[in-house]
């Protein structure tokens, strides 16, 4: 348990550490000018104490700026009337009435600045000596007015640039989930009209050429002819051919919120068996949440894998291999089938596709002919550690 707070105190110690660095200071600048002023009391016991309790008070200035005003303005009301160190008391005062106004307690550090000098004045008046110029006195608290005024006046607007550099931050940023949102409708809607030419054109001539086709079959056979290799094999592409359009269509009209995962791996395995294709799922490690890009990725990386295995390799068996590791996601899909390093397979849209796609999220794809025959296809992903 004290391991897992440990990080939030050292977190707050580090924002505190330069308002507890400059309490020491001023309270050694604060005590030396004490010992040198010629007009200054001797330094007691009480007096370090209340330089203490006003370096303690600074520390926490930036969480607490009420309490911290308070404590550092009556320390050093104090300090001054009973050392008289002169202006130098005002000097924690008025890093205070900044760090205040900064954090949007106006009334406070106009209570405390008025406080302050109204003490201070008081001060000076009452131990004033009969034959000193009231005119340095006024001189100095007009002085102490103009520091404090600044003070009070830097902290607005050191307050309202950061509200402005925080107003501007969520500008851009709601600036860039509009434009994330636009590009993916503008996407969407290029998706369902490239789905429509597809069907009211490609899909039309494939059809006709698959009736056609299956017509000269049937009226062949219907002869007590056989029909020719050729007409067979234009009827089983066409066949084929319209399969996968159709496939390719509804990937095209599936919406974004119904998007496919790793979780629906054994779904297409199942379909690649259904068409002849052994395949093998293996998943090590323990299954986590990914990314929604990184999730569907995978999933699409082991989907061309295993159309091009059906496709391409001949009787093959598939092995797909899912591993998930604490700082990355790692897909493979490897066949023994008929490629071969020395006739390896002309990389085609699919395999661009896949490495754009993977390489896009920062990832890595390796694709080549396996030793001896078969090939591989192995992308990795890079996740954030698990917290």
């Amino acid at each position: 348990m004290l391991h897992e707070r440990l990080p939030f105190y050292s977190a707050t110690m580090r924002r505190d550490l330069p308002y507890a660095l400059s309490g020491l200071a001023l309270g050694g600048l604060l005590l030396g000018n004490a010992a040198l002023a010629p007009d200054a009391a001797p330094v007691g016991a009480v007096d370090v104490a209340l330089v203490l309790a006003m370096a303690a008070a600074l520390a926490v200035c930036r969480r607490y700026p009420v309490v911290a005003l308070a404590v550092v303005t009556a320390a050093m009301l104090a300090l001054h009337i009973r050392v008289h160190s002169g202006v130098s008391a005002a000097f924690p005062v008025l890093g205070v009435v900044y760090v205040a106004a900064w954090r949007g307690r106006r009334a406070a550090a106009a209570a405390a600045s008025l406080a302050f000098l109204g003490g201070f004045l008081a001060r000076d008046v009452s131990v004033a000596p009969v034959d000193r110029p009231n005119q340095l006195i006024a001189e100095r608290t007009a002085l102490l007015l103009g520091w404090f005024v600044a003070a009070n006046v830097a902290g607005l607007v050191g307050r309202q640039r950061r509200a402005y550099l925080e107003q501007v931050e969520q500008r851009a940023i709601e600036a860039e989930r509009t434009r994330e949102e636009m590009a993916l409708r503008r996407a969407g809607e290029e998706r369902l009209r490239i789905a429509r030419d597809l069907h009211d054109s490609l899909t039309h001539s494939i059809s006709v050429i698959k009736v056609q086709a299956g017509i000269a079959v049937h009226l062949a056979r219907k002869h007590g002819d056989e029909p020719s290799a050729t007409l067979l094999a234009i009827q089983e592409a066409s066949s084929a051919a319209m399969r996968e359009l159709r496939t390719t269509l509804d990937v095209l009209r599936a919406p974004d919120d119904d998007r496919v995962g790793l979780a629906r791996v054994d779904e297409l395995a199942e379909r690649t068996r259904a068409v002849g294709v052994p395949v093998q799922v293996t998943v090590t490690g323990r299954p986590r949440h990914l990314p929604d890009d990184v999730d569907q990725a995978g999933y699409r990386v082991i989907q061309e894998a295993l159309t091009n295995v059906a496709r391409h390799a001949g009787p093959a068996t598939a092995h797909v291999h899912v591993e998930y590791a604490p700082a990355g996601l790692t897909v493979a899909v490897t066949d023994d089938g008929q490629a071969s390093q020395a006739r390896p397979p002309t990389p085609g849209v699919g395999l661009r596709g896949m490495r754009e796609r993977v390489t896009g999220l920062g990832g890595t794809l390796h694709a080549a002919a396996r030793d001896g025959h078969g090939f591989g296809v192995r992308a990795t992903f890079p996740l954030d550690e698990p917290a």
